[in-house]
């Protein structure tokens, strides 16, 4: 499912933050904030993405980097919410 989460997370990235030229190198590690590629509002268009395309809840306190920083760590916080809760 990974994959496929990284997939549809650079396609939104490269079509909303680099406008359709997916001919900048993007890789999974890249840091997102870093390369100036997203902003404090980007950020919140990628939040509302999420939860829109994967049906994920995020609270204030997941809106962090270490959660949002780039693809691969884009791709595991979405598959850490959509895990079912065991209970």
């Amino acid at each position: 499912m990974s994959d496929a989460i990284k997939s549809q997370v650079r396609a939104f990235i490269v079509e909303n933050f680099l406008f359709g030229d997916d001919s900048t190198p993007l890789g999974d590690e890249q840091s997102l904030i870093e390369s100036d590629m997203v902003d404090s509002t980007g950020i919140l268009e990628l939040v509302s993405f999420l939860e829109e395309r994967f049906g994920v809840a995020m609270a204030d306190a997941d809106i962090v980097p270490a959660n949002l920083d780039s693809i691969a760590r884009i791709a595991a916080f979405v598959a850490r919410k959509s895990e079912p809760v065991s209970g």
